[in-house]
């Protein structure tokens, strides 16, 4: 990502004071999650989520279009959810598309077929088992994602200490995984939205 995003800016002047990085979760996926599903059914059920996109008829919240408005460069996950929601907010501007900002993976714990949940609970309980378990199914680990996560954030933090202002439109978890790599390296949270839907945390350095 540092490469694809930051050659542009190689002669910008080293001098000028930090710009902010903005990491957005994207708008509400048109797929419905008021469903019980088995651990197998979930499975497809994140499959068909990750390929979705946005429910029509999304406006973005009026602070994040204004970070928008005031920023240098905007970018999103290549998911099909985020690169909706960036062109929600864009305004017609163009942005670029970053696979290294996509989801940490969910896949389901093992549970027995009989175990019906929410995609909500599914979410949370695969969640804890890939992180506190390291139940990654043969998919991203939670080592590999972070060690992702941190390689964003020194993309993103290459831009903004050139004096740019970063937007990502991206994903709940991910993000957090970003920002936290982003406070290990000296940036402050100056706000933070929760993991609704368009949410948003801001990261400065002082």
């Amino acid at each position: 990502m540092a490469s694809d995003l930051t050659a542009e800016l190689a002669a910008q002047p080293s001098a000028r004071r930090p710009g902010a990085i903005t990491l957005a979760r994207h708008g509400e996926p048109a797929l419905s999650r008021k469903v019980r599903l088995s651990a197998e059914e979930y499975r497809s059920f994140w499959a068909r989520y990750e390929v979705g996109g946005l429910l029509p008829g999304q406006t973005a919240p009026p602070m994040l279009k204004g970070f928008v408005d005031r920023c240098d460069v905007l970018v999103s996950s290549v998911r099909l959810r985020a690169v909706e929601s960036a062109r929600v907010v864009a305004g017609g501007r163009d942005f670029t598309q970053e696979a290294l900002l996509i989801e940490a993976p969910l896949p389901p714990p093992p549970f027995p077929r009989w175990v019906r949940l929410s995609p909500r609970l599914w979410g949370f309980f695969s969640r804890v088992w890939w992180w506190y378990f390291n139940h990654h199914a043969g998919e991203e680990s939670r080592r590999e994602a972070e060690a992702r996560a941190d390689k964003a954030a020194a993309g993103l933090e290459t831009m903004a200490l050139a004096g740019q202002n970063v937007v990502v439109l991206a994903h709940g978890f991910f993000n957090v995984l970003v920002g936290r790599a982003l406070i290990k390296r000296g940036w402050r949270m100056t706000l933070r939205e929760g993991y609704k839907y368009w949410s948003t945390r801001r990261f400065e350095r002082f």
